[in-house]
């Protein structure tokens, strides 16, 4: 896996590229001196944790034939200060289900998910701790 960045302005505006031709930017705050044209590089971490477990519980899903008709994640993450960097602490995850969904199965795969198979989510283990619930047509299970 490979992508390359080029600088856009004088300032903090990327433009990213993987090795498929997919583009995104990247930026910072105005607060920080950015321009806040995209998202930040920390925010891209949390839009990836949300990505990748979306993906497994939707796969997950799908091979038990359960009938997703809207799939839906809210993740916020808690930073602190470590020697002038400021890496995640905490993150959690809000999975919204809607459909012919067992509530049982969609919190096992969102176990699945988190504790195995989602490689951002393992990536953070050791220095983020991450939790997570699900709710199924508006109730947490």
């Amino acid at each position: 896996m490979k992508i390359q960045l080029k600088r856009i302005d004088d300032d903090y505006h990327f433009e990213l590229k993987n090795e498929r031709g997919h583009i995104t930017h990247i930026d910072s705050k105005a607060a920080v001196g950015g321009h806040d044209l995209a998202p930040s590089p920390m925010e891209y971490v949390l839009m990836g944790v949300a990505g990748c477990s979306a993906i497994d519980v939707i796969s997950i899903l799908k091979k038990q034939r359960q009938e997703i008709t809207d799939y839906r994640a809210e993740v916020a993450g808690t930073r602190v200060e470590i020697d002038g960097a400021n890496p995640f602490k905490e993150i959690h995850v809000t999975v919204y289900l809607e459909g012919e969904i067992a509530p049982e199965k969609a919190k096992r795969a969102a176990q699945l998910s988190f504790e195995k198979y989602c490689s951002v989510s393992k990536t953070l283990e050791p220095t983020a701790k991450i939790e997570y619930k699900v709710v199924v047509n508006n109730e947490e299970v």
